[in-house]
């Protein structure tokens, strides 16, 4: 089967769960599992932050970063279309009554700062105090620019805002750069990495910020269920893929660029593509024909006016080759 609804439906690899059957465990709610405590040490490294705080999933690293920024009646400015206000379930509001204040993000994937003034509530007793401004870096698969996050940090810095990189997808920001990711981290107060999208973990996610912050953050991932034991055998993929699948990612984005043009040149219309992810407008009424087409032949996409193409790991140059014919034969019959 050839999977292109997203970088989530990757499996660990072979040597991947090796390395989870020798990690070395403890109990991390003790804080002494030690394959947990390497992997958190190492992303604390990397992203250049004082600590690290390793969960289970990324919607709970996003809402105990959001638990750990404002208070009740707080309130953070994010994207309209980001995934720590859109897609976690109303998470921040529901659990820990943050308001969320969503603006439209421009066309490369920021924030603009303009708007985000304009939306920052006055010191009255009408209105949630603003706390937090929150960026997701990629942001549907786009890039956001160093120069921007060095305004947004200093914009921030003069508001008395804390600044937060919901990161799911920042290896892949990290690699189309040619940065370390410390060279992105510099410019926000915490951050959240995700481990198992392209980066090939089962299952995991990570906070990082200064250390007052990640005490914080472990008293909220206790209150959310995220305390959990002997869970070096996860941290050891997530320690894995950090050691051998971060450079790789840009295999992912050369076979999303490959993608676009072989379907360019067949007559598909490509919107955009920066990353692993490559968007494509289909004719109205194609999309369900053309999502049933490619499951008959084994590949799944997710169809829809404008559909979203997610190439990583578990698909190769070889199969791209097998779904640009299907897709070809597709359109002639």
């Amino acid at each position: 089967m050839i999977d292109l609804r997203s970088d989530t439906v990757t499996r660990p690899s072979a040597a991947m769960l090796q390395a989870m059957m020798a990690a070395e465990t403890g109990d991390d709610v003790y804080r002494d599992d030690p394959t947990v405590n390497a992997l958190e040490a190492e992303a604390a490294r990397l992203s250049g932050k004082a600590a690290a705080l390793f969960f289970p999933t990324g919607t709970q690293a996003n809402l105990v970063a959001l638990l750990s920024h404002c208070e009740r009646g707080e309130e953070y400015i994010v994207g309209q279309q980001a995934h720590n206000y859109k897609y976690e379930a109303g998470g921040a509001a529901v659990l820990g009554s943050i308001q969320p204040q969503p603006i439209l993000a421009a066309d490369d994937g920021t924030l603009p700062l303009e708007v985000v003034a304009a939306a920052i509530k006055p010191d009255d007793i009408h209105f949630a105090r603003t706390r937090l401004l929150s960026l997701e870096n990629t942001h549907h698969g786009k890039v956001l620019p160093l120069d921007y996050l060095a305004k947004a940090w200093a914009f921030t810095r003069e508001r008395k805002l804390a600044l937060h990189i919901d990161g799911a997808r920042i290896f892949n920001a990290v690699v189309a750069q040619a940065v370390t990711l410390e060279a992105i981290a510099r410019y926000c107060d915490t951050l959240t990495i995700c481990l198992s999208k392209g980066l090939g973990t089962p299952v995991g996610s990570l906070l990082c910020g200064d250390a007052a912050y990640i005490e914080r953050a472990r008293r909220w991932r206790k209150m959310v269920g995220g305390g959990m034991r002997q869970v070096g055998i996860l941290a050891a993929a997530g320690l894995y893929a950090l050691q051998h699948n971060v450079a790789r990612l840009k295999d992912d984005h050369d076979n999303a660029a490959w993608l676009g043009q072989q379907l360019h040149e067949i007559g598909v219309e490509v919107v955009d593509q920066q990353t692993n992810m490559l968007f494509v407008r289909l004719p109205a009424g194609q999309a369900e024909k053309l999502k049933a087409w490619m499951a008959e032949r084994d590949v799944l996409i997710s169809a829809g006016p404008t559909t979203r193409l997610v190439t990583h790991i578990d698909v190769d140059r070889a199969a791209l080759e097998q779904v640009v014919a299907h897709w070809k034969a597709f359109l002639q019959q």
